[in-house]
C-alpha cells in the first residue's frame, strides 16, 4: 500500500475540498507514493510525536491540525514547527493533515464529540454554503441510460437519503459541424435536428472531476454540450458544528458534571446556569466562540466548545449556557476515530494511535 492510498481513505470522509479557505490541509511533508510501513495518529505532530514514528519504523504520521500553518521562509530548526519538518524529511516520513475538511464532515471532529456524549438526531449546525453543484447537459435519447449511469457510478444524484436522482426532458437538439469536425449522427456541414434529452443531475462539489471524466467518456457526441452551475441549497451533510439530543433531559448542573466526565477535562468554564434542562446540545471541536449565536437560534439549550473569551460568555444572555471544556479536549477523540476507521479500511500495516499528549495546557 502506498501513501496515497491512506489518503484517499481518509479523503472519502474528509474531502480537501470543504476545507476552509484559511487552512492549510493535505500531505505536508513526504512523498505519497512511498509505500507505507504504519500509520502514527495523533491530535498534533511535535517532536516527540516524531521520535515515536521513528521508533516504531512507521513513516506515515497522520496529524488532525496541521504542522505547517503558514508559510515556511527557513528551515533552520529555531522553533518547533522547523524541527518537526526537518526531523520528519531526515526520516523520510510523511505528514498529512486533514483539520478543517474532517471539522465539517458529517461524520468527522463533531459527530464523535456527539457519540461520545451520547446526542441523538444530529445536525449539522452551520450548514457550508455552495457545496452542492448542479450539472445539466443534454444527450441523443438513444444513449440516456448509458450517459445517466455513468453519472450516477461517479457519484451524481444524491439527495439525503436518495440516490440515482435526476429530472429529464425531451426535446430536438440541433448542431451542424464545420469542416474540421467529425460528427458521430449527421454529416459535416449540414444541420442536423436530433431527438435529446436534457439531464439534471446534482452533485457534491469535490465530485466534480469525476463526474465531468464520467460524461465526457460515456456521452456519444464529439462536442460535449453541458452547464454546470452552483445552488444555494443548504447542504446539511457539510458544515461546522453539530446539534444533537439527549435521550432524557438533565438538569445543568449533572450535565455539565457527565460532560467533565466524558469528555476527561480537566476544567469547565461556562455561563451562568439557566433554569431549564438541558435537552438539546450544540457542540464545536476547537475555537468555536464565532459560534455562539449559531447555536442560539438553533434552539440549543447549552453549547460546548473550547477557547471561549471572556467578553463571549456574555452572549449567552439567559438564552443557552456556554460551556468551555477546552480546545484539546473538545477534539482530543477525533484520533480515536481516524484509527478506527483506517484500522477497518486497511489490515495489512499498523494503524496506531499515538501514546504523546500533545496538549500545550496544564490545569493544577
Amino acid at each position: 500500500m502506498l501513501i496515497q492510498d491512506v489518503i484517499n481513505a481518509i479523503e472519502e470522509i474528509a474531502p480537501l475540498a470543504y476545507a476552509e479557505d484559511f487552512d492549510n490541509v493535505g500531505l505536508l511533508i513526504g512523498d505519497k507514493n512511498e509505500k507505507v510501513t504504519g500509520v502514527l495518529v495523533s491530535l498534533d505532530t511535535l517532536e516527540a510525536v516524531v521520535d515515536e514514528a521513528i521508533e516504531k519504523n512507521y513513516n506515515l504520521i497522520v496529524s488532525f491540525h496541521p504542522i505547517i500553518f503558514s508559510g515556511l521562509k527557513k528551515l533552520t530548526g529555531k522553533n518547533y514547527v522547523e524541527r518537526v519538518a526537518l526531523k520528519a524529511i531526515k526520516n523520510n516520513i510523511a505528514i498529512y493533515a486533514p483539520h478543517t475538511a474532517l471539522d465539517n464532515s458529517f461524520v468527522g471532529v463533531n459527530a464523535k464529540i456527539c457519540d461520545v456524549l451520547g446526542l441523538q438526531n444530529k445536525q449539522v449546525l452551520i450548514p457550508q454554503k455552495n457545496t452542492i453543484k448542479k450539472l445539466t447537459t443534454f444527450v441523443p435519447t438513444e444513449s440516456v441510460a448509458k450517459v445517466r449511469e455513468a453519472i450516477f457510478n461517479a457519484g451524481g444524484g444524491s439527495i439525503g437519503n436518495y440516490d440515482q436522482c435526476s429530472f429529464n426532458i425531451q426535446g430536438t437538439g440541433t448542431f451542424r459541424g464545420n469542416e474540421n469536425s467529425n460528427p458521430v449522427i449527421g454529416e459535416k456541414g449540414k444541420i442536423q435536428f436530433e431527438e435529446e434529452t436534457q439531464i439534471g443531475i446534482t452533485y457534491a462539489k469535490h465530485l466534480e472531476s469525476k463526474i465531468l471524466k464520467a460524461l465526457f467518456n460515456s456521452h456519444p457526441y464529439e462536442e460535449v454540450a453541458y452547464e454546470i452551475t452552483t445552488l444555494e441549497n443548504t447542504n446539511q451533510h457539510i458544515g461546522i458544528g453539530m446539534i444533537g439530543e439527549l435521550e432524557n433531559a438533565q438538569n445543568p448542573i449533572d450535565f455539565l458534571k457527565f460532560v467533565k466526565e466524558r469528555m476527561q477535562t480537566g476544567c469547565v468554564r461556562h455561563s451562568e446556569l439557566t433554569d431549564k434542562k438541558i435537552k438539546k446540545v450544540a457542540v464545536l471541536g476547537g475555537s468555536g466562540a464565532f459560534a455562539i449565536p449559531n447555536a442560539i437560534m438553533a434552539g440549543a439549550d447549552i453549547y460546548i466548545t473550547g477557547d471561549v473569551k471572556y467578553h463571549d460568555f456574555y452572549k449567552a444572555e439567559n438564552k443557552i449556557i456556554i460551556a468551555d471544556i477546552g480546545h484539546y479536549e473538545t477534539e482530543q477523540y477525533t484520533k480515536n476515530l481516524l484509527v478506527e476507521y483506517l484500522t477497518k479500511k486497511f489490515t495489512n500495516f499498523a494503524v496506531v494511535l499515538s501514546v504523546c499528549n500533545t496538549n500545550p495546557v496544564k490545569y493544577l
